[in-house]
């Protein structure tokens, strides 16, 4: 309890000192009468002076209280964030209609998966039924993401403005935005590694890798790795490899044309980084 509140209480107990004292002296001279009033009077001014004490103590507590759960709400909101890789920037909510069995909002989100921005445009409808159970519906879903990787989610995007599956849309931007900090965190390494052999000409966030040997003139290799999101929501990576070689490698080594067979046979075997470290060593050698 506060200071003020006290000093409150202190000046009511002050003043009912005071008028307990009038009202002895006043008894002192009548005896009789206005003594029975007077103390009624006391009576519920002590009352009110309790039930103001009490109504305060109560909304401390409720405030304290509403404050811790603030607190682990966003200790909560914070992990789940973390966890998911999800976060959340802006959000806003539009009454549009409420009645006793529905009620309409629109809703408005934006935010950030990995390095995946994103915004949200929704209608969200509930209804009670006569069973007094409710259920959602999502409507008028428009889906923004701004991002390199963007031609990748379209068909993602696509199908959840038309089924209004908010639920698939977040695990696959998820597991989508993942895969996405993976590929550039391999691009990276091999940029790093072997800088005279690898390019990037679309720069970390793109899909390419051209691999060449200055002692291979003419000699060039290409990894595409995209990653796609199949009709369940799921991120899977897919990689290819192209190659540009000239014709006398072709007319000696037979066994290069037959290499994108031979890298796809490597990552079901190794997987991505071995597979395209073997290609690079291999390259490096240049035999």
């Amino acid at each position: 309890m506060n200071i003020n509140s006290l000093q409150v209480y202190e000046d009511e107990i002050q003043s009912l000192e005071n008028e307990i004292k009038m009202l002895t002296e006043e008894y002192e001279r009548n005896q009789h009468g206005s003594f029975a009033y007077s103390k009624e009077k006391i009576k519920k001014a002590m009352k009110a002076i309790q039930r103001k004490f009490q109504e305060e103590r109560k909304q401390d507590y409720w405030s304290q209280d509403l404050k811790t759960q603030l607190v682990l709400l966003e200790s909560d909101f914070s992990f789940l964030m973390n966890f998911t890789g999800i976060w959340f920037k802006t959000y806003s909510r539009r009454l549009l209609e409420k009645s006793e069995i529905k009620t309409a909002y629109k809703y408005r989100l934006s935010g950030k998966c990995q390095s995946v921005p994103f915004q949200l445009e929704f209608k969200l409808t509930e209804e009670i039924q006569s069973n007094k159970n409710g259920y959602a519906v999502v409507s008028d879903l428009n889906i923004i993401i701004e991002s390199e990787e963007s031609s990748d989610l379209s068909t993602l995007v696509s199908r959840v403005e038309e089924s209004g599956n908010l639920l698939l849309f977040f695990k696959s931007l998820s597991c989508f935005s993942e895969w996405c900090e993976y590929r550039k965190c391999t691009l990276a390494h091999f940029k790093n590694k072997y800088p005279n052999i690898v390019a990037l000409p679309e720069g970390l966030s793109g899909d390419c890798m051209i691999l060449k040997n200055s002692e291979l003139p003419g000699f060039e290799l290409m990894i595409v790795w995209k990653i796609q999101i199949d009709k369940d929501g799921k991120a899977v990576p897919v990689l290819d490899f192209l190659s540009k070689i000239p014709m006398p490698v072709l007319e000696n080594k037979t066994f290069a044309s037959d290499m994108p067979y031979w890298f796809r046979s490597l990552l079901h075997v190794f997987g991505i980084e071995a597979s395209i470290e073997a290609v690079i060593k291999l390259l490096c050698s240049g035999k």
